[in-house]
Formats: structure tokens, C-alpha cells, sequence
């Protein structure tokens, strides 16, 4: 690598992964096998949707990635 690493890079680079799975099609497959690749997309999409909000950091040569998961609360 001769270019230093790049947590927010790394991020966008993961939100056009979840663009991607969201946005491509479906294989030619039919009946038990199309369901397995439409759950394999979903949950792709979920993991890279969920890197792609992440805030990247870099501390001490340790990639920290922090993921609010908590569900939103009611406005006041």
C-alpha cells in the first residue's frame, strides 16, 4: 500500500457497495434458489448499509468502527 489508510474512503467505499446490491437485479434462477439469492442480497445489503453509516476512525493502527444501532427515539 502506498497510500496511507483511509477510514472515511473505506466507508464511502461500502455505501456504494450497498447502493450496488440495492440496485442490481435478479439472476435467471427459479423457485428455492431465487429466494436464497434475494435473502443473500438483503443481508448483503444490510451489512454494507450498516459499514456505510459507520464513523471510521483510526487510533493507534486500530480501526475503530462505531455503529449506532439504537433505535430512534420519539421527538420530544
Amino acid at each position: 500500500m502506498d497510500q496511507p489508510f483511509d477510514p472515511a474512503a473505506m466507508v464511502a467505499r461500502f455505501r456504494q457497495r450497498a447502493d450496488a446490491v440495492r440496485n442490481r437485479g435478479l439472476p435467471p434462477v427459479e423457485g428455492p434458489e431465487r429466494q436464497r439469492f434475494r435473502e443473500a442480497a438483503q443481508t448483503d445489503f444490510m451489512d454494507y448499509a450498516m459499514l456505510a453509516d459507520a464513523e471510521a476512525t483510526l487510533e493507534d493502527g486500530i480501526l475503530i468502527l462505531r455503529i449506532d444501532l439504537r433505535p430512534e427515539s420519539a421527538p420530544d
